[in-house]
């Protein structure tokens, strides 16, 4: 069974659409996943935080000495998908302004692009960036059309 779990660090964040979201992830699992044959969803924990709490952990476990909105660390098998998607809620709250959408969306936005990364799309060459978000602009649809009531 699906267990979705969600943490605040250093910030403080609520998330209401908790039921919503793991249903509309469950979703884009069973049907949006890079094998024929989709996993299951082991254990997703999304980690709310800071800009600075966020760049620590590029530099610390990556290697990367600058800002982003999202960090996914995989922990799935062959048959399960799990990890932690460490989220700025800083640069989502940017990003949202810098690109003319709600809040709420870029935040989603963010979510999956974690989910993606956990289903095995990497996001490294140009190729796969543009895939990427095209799966993004997808699973958003997705949950316009169907969860967002």
């Amino acid at each position: 069974m699906a267990v979705l779990s969600y943490h605040n660090q250093d910030i403080s964040f609520r998330f209401n659409r908790k039921r919503v979201v793991k249903q509309w992830i469950q979703h884009v699992v069973d049907n949006m996943s890079c094998s024929n044959v989709p996993p299951t969803i082991g254990h997703i924990t999304f980690v709310f935080c800071s800009d600075s709490y966020l760049r620590d952990v590029n530099v610390q476990y990556l290697k990367h000495d600058y800002f982003t909105d999202v960090i996914t660390f995989d922990y799935s098998t062959d048959s399960s998908i799990s990890g932690d998607v460490l989220i700025s809620i800083d640069t989502v709250k940017t990003n949202s302004q810098l690109y003319g959408v709600n809040f709420e969306s870029e935040l989603l936005r963010v979510m999956i692009h974690g989910v993606f990364h956990l289903l095995g799309y990497n996001d490294y060459t140009t190729d796969e960036f543009d895939l990427m978000k095209e799966l993004e602009d997808r699973a958003l649809n997705i949950f316009n059309t169907i969860y967002d009531r």
